[in-house]
C-alpha cells in the first residue's frame, strides 16, 4: 500500500527544485574544500580574482543561450549589481570562516541562512508557511546547535563570520525572488560574478603586498595577506573554483526560480554531509555521536517539510516568480 507521500505526487516545479538545488549544493562543497585548503598560503582575494575570470566566460556563455548579452542590460541591472554586493559581503564571511573553523562547523552555522529566509518570505514576500513546517524549521535549527554544541572553536571570533554570511546571503535570496521575475538566472549569476572580480581587485590593491599578515589569526592572514606566485597545482585549483562557480550557481539559480523558497531551502542542509566527508577525507576529523543526532534531526526536519508540502499541495512558484541566489 502507497504512503502518504507515494498517493500524492509531489509538483513537478518542487521536485525538480529540490534536485536542482541539491546538486547546486554538491558541485559548491568542493569549492569550499577547495578554499580551505589554499586558505594558509594564498590570499582569498587572490583566489577570488583566478575563478570570476575563470567562470566570466563560462557565465557569458550561459547569458548568450538564455536571452542574449540585452538580457544583462535591462531596468533592473542597478539592483542585480546591488544584489551581487550583499552576495559579496556573504561568502567573503564564509570563506574567511573556512579558513579558521573546521569545515563542518562552519557549514553547521551558516545554516543559520534557512531560518533567516523563511522568515524574510513570510514578512516581505508574504508567502504562506504552515504551523508544522516551522515546528519542522525549528527542530532543524535545533539540530544545527546540536552539531555545534559550546565549546572549543565555537568560542573563536570568527564562529560570527557565517552567522553574517547566513543573514545576508538570506537577504540576497529575498531581494532575488523579486528580481527572478523580470531578469534570468544567467544574468543574476554573471552580474554577481562580475561584482566579485571588481570587489577582489580592489581589495587586492587596497591590502598591497600583505604587510600585516604575519602571526595574524588565520581568517585575517587569509583575508590580509599578500598575492603568492602559485604552483601550476594550486593554479589549476584556483581556476577550477570558478568552472565550479558558473555551474553551481546556475543551479541553484534554476532550484530557487521554479520552486518556493520555503519548499528548497531545508535541503541546503545536505551541505552538512559534504562537509563530514571532507573533513574526515583530508584532515580526519570525524563526528561524534551528538554530530550523527544534529544531522539526522536537520535531514529529517528537511524531509518533512518536502513531504508537508507535497501532502498539502500548497501553491508553487512558477519560474518567473522565484528566488535566484548566487555571487
Amino acid at each position: 500500500m502507497p504512503t502518504a507521500a507515494q498517493a500524492i505526487p509531489l509538483p513537478r516545479d518542487s521536485a525538480r527544485g529540490v534536485a536542482l538545488l541539491v546538486a547546486g549544493i554538491a558541485v559548491f562543497s568542493v569549492q569550499d574544500l577547495i578554499l580551505k585548503l589554499i586558505s594558509g598560503a594564498y590570499p582569498l582575494h587572490q583566489a577570488m580574482v583566478l575563478r570570476s575570470l575563470t567562470a566570466l566566460p563560462l557565465l557569458l556563455l550561459l547569458v548568450h543561450r538564455d536571452g542574449g548579452l540585452t538580457t544583462l542590460f535591462t531596468p533592473g541591472t542597478r539592483a542585480m549589481i546591488l544584489r551581487g554586493g550583499v552576495m559579496f559581503t556573504a561568502y567573503t564571511a564564509y570563506y574567511l570562516a573556512l579558513a579558521a573553523l573546521p569545515m563542518a562547523t562552519t557549514v553547521a552555522l551558516y545554516f543559520s541562512a534557512p531560518l533567516f529566509i523563511t522568515i524574510l518570505s513570510v514578512l516581505i514576500l508574504k508567502e504562506t508557511v504552515g504551523p508544522r513546517r516551522w515546528l519542522a524549521l525549528m527542530a532543524g535549527f535545533t539540530g544545527v546547535l546540536i552539531m555545534v554544541r559550546p565549546g572549543g572553536d565555537l568560542f573563536d571570533w570568527a564562529a560570527l563570520l557565517p552567522v553574517l554570511a547566513g543573514l545576508t546571503y538570506a537577504i540576497s535570496m529575498i531581494s532575488a525572488r523579486r528580481l527572478g521575475s523580470t531578469e534570468t538566472a544567467p544574468a543574476l549569476a554573471f552580474w554577481g560574478n562580475a561584482v566579485f572580480l571588481a570587489a577582489a581587485i580592489v581589495m587586492s590593491l587596497i591590502l598591497g603586498p600583505g604587510n600585516h599578515a604575519d602571526d595574524a589569526h588565520p581568517s585575517l592572514a587569509f583575508l590580509l595577506r599578500g598575492w603568492v606566485m602559485p604552483t601550476a597545482f594550486d593554479l589549476m585549483l584556483m581556476m577550477a573554483c570558478g568552472v565550479i562557480a558558473a555551474i553551481g550557481l546556475t543551479l541553484l539559480t534554476q532550484a530557487y526560480r521554479v520552486a518556493e523558497s520555503s519548499v528548497v531551502t531545508p535541503f541546503e542542509y545536505t551541505g552538512l554531509f559534504w562537509s563530514v566527508i571532507y573533513g574526515w577525507l583530508f584532515w580526519r576529523d570525524w563526528p561524534v555521536l551528538a554530530d550523527w543526532i544534529g544531522i539526522s534531526i536537520i535531514t529529517g526536519a528537511g524531509l518533512y517539510i518536502l513531504w508537508r508540502e507535497a501532502l498539502t499541495k500548497a501553491p508553487q512558484s512558477k519560474g518567473a516568480e522565484g528566488i535566484a541566489p548566487g555571487p
